[in-house]
């Protein structure tokens, strides 16, 4: 079994910057993608930020330029570093890992709200 725990989300102004962590634990023999999601209330879903076992990043438009992934291999963790927020940023944002062959799994989730 793996387990996924996120942390760092809060409130925070707009402009400001938080920085998100993601830590998999368990049985794990290759992560092959670790990455952030987001659901805003009455929204869908969706892919804020990826990185596969090779390195290759990828952002949703909307956070190119604001927002930088990165992952400690060595550790299994992941993070989001969130500059320039604005208040569309809010949202839960949840952590993906995928071992690949149909097995992935989701962390609870950190809730992010950007609001004066």
């Amino acid at each position: 079994q793996v387990q996924v725990v996120e942390s760092g989300g809060g409130l925070v102004q707009p402009g400001g910057s938080l920085k998100l962590s993601c830590a998999a634990s368990g049985i794990i023999f290759r992560i092959e993608t670790m990455a952030w999601y987001r659901q805003a209330p009455g929204k869908q879903r969706e892919l804020v930020a990826a990185i596969n076992m090779y390195g290759t990043i990828t952002y949703a438009d909307s956070v190119k330029g604001r927002f930088t992934l990165s992952r400690d291999y060595a550790e299994n963790t992941l993070y989001l570093q969130m500059n320039s927020l604005k208040p569309d940023d809010t949202a839960v944002y949840y952590c993906n890992v995928d071992l690949g062959r149909a097995s992935d799994y989701w962390g609870q989730g950190t809730q992010v709200t950007v609001s004066s």
